[in-house]
């Protein structure tokens, strides 16, 4: 799994989109790479190619995703969510966009209470993000 210097770290389990998903996160954010791929190979447990581990950073901060061998009752929920604070207009209406296309808008962009601009997504994996523009 290679050394993780960072003590607290989320982890993602798909069911066969894990590259997808986080090769589609690293294109949305700045300071963003795969660090090290682990795939299954023939007559292992999961899908050969798919993978047994991955870790990737976003913004820096790093992230692990594994593709499950086992079929869950389970996937991503809105109660947990990736909070973003973006610097710019342009950088949150880009990522909103692209996270939105072919998810689901739980709170669309817009000024709300507490934020000049925010919008609440769930993406096309079901991972659930909140944006927020922060001010700079």
């Amino acid at each position: 799994m290679g050394s993780i210097n960072q003590k607290i770290v989320t982890f993602l389990m798909f069911e066969g989109q894990a590259e997808a998903a986080m090769n589609f996160y690293i294109s949305l954010f700045d300071d963003s790479e795969v660090v090290s791929i682990s795939r299954y190979g023939a007559n292992e447990a999961g899908a050969e190619g798919s993978i047994i581990h991955a870790a990737f950073k976003l913004q820096g901060q790093t992230f692990m995703c594994i593709d499950s061998s086992v079929k869950h009752g389970f996937t991503f929920t809105p109660a947990i969510s990736l909070y973003v604070n973006c610097d710019t207009e342009a950088e949150i209406d880009h990522v909103f966009a692209a996270l939105s296309e072919g998810g689901s808008v739980l709170m669309p962009l817009g000024a709300y209470p507490f934020s000049k601009k925010f919008g609440w997504v769930a993406d096309k994996y079901g991972v659930t993000w909140q944006l927020t523009l922060t001010d700079n």
